[in-house]
């Protein structure tokens, strides 16, 4: 009975974590329109147009289902610009294990599409980063969460 309780209450747990930043440094906005492969899509030609590289995108519900599982669409892009990623890992050289930046774009069980990102801040406290690094920082926030933003809402 209680195992019952615990595991139907777990859902109503997560609501609250998600569409904001978290203390595990996620970033989540919902999008209001389109299925994960077009906001994906719109994601990487926002990307595009704003010179930023796509180093790889990745079909995570096409790998599970090469392995016989079954997972809601979810897709990971693999993006940035090594002139402002460079410069923070000489800042702090372990940066790298964080960069490229990635956007995850998934769809829950509800069917809504959800676009998740690292917050850069969270980033830069994990590293230790800060003056004049810290600047980039900011920057990088404002423009991931223009991106996000203008994926999740066409």
């Amino acid at each position: 009975m209680r195992k019952g309780l615990i595991s139907s209450l777990f859902p109503l747990l997560l609501v609250p974590l998600i569409g904001c930043s978290t203390n595990n440094g996620l970033i989540s906005i919902e999008s209001s329109q389109g299925s994960v492969e077009e906001v994906a899509n719109r994601f990487e030609s926002i990307l595009n147009k704003k010179g930023l590289k796509l180093f790889n995108r990745i079909n995570h519900a096409d790998g599970a289902k090469a392995a016989n599982l079954k997972l809601n669409p979810t897709e990971l892009l693999l993006f940035g610009n090594p002139k402002v990623g460079t410069p923070l890992m000489q800042c702090q050289q372990t940066t790298g294990i964080d960069l490229p930046q990635k956007a995850l774009i998934w769809e829950n069980y509800k069917g809504q599409v959800w676009i998740t990102y690292t917050d850069p801040q969270y980033l830069a406290n994990r590293h230790g980063i800060s003056e004049p690094c810290a600047e980039v920082i900011t920057k990088v926030g404002k423009a991931l969460n223009a991106i996000a933003n203008a994926a999740a809402v066409p």
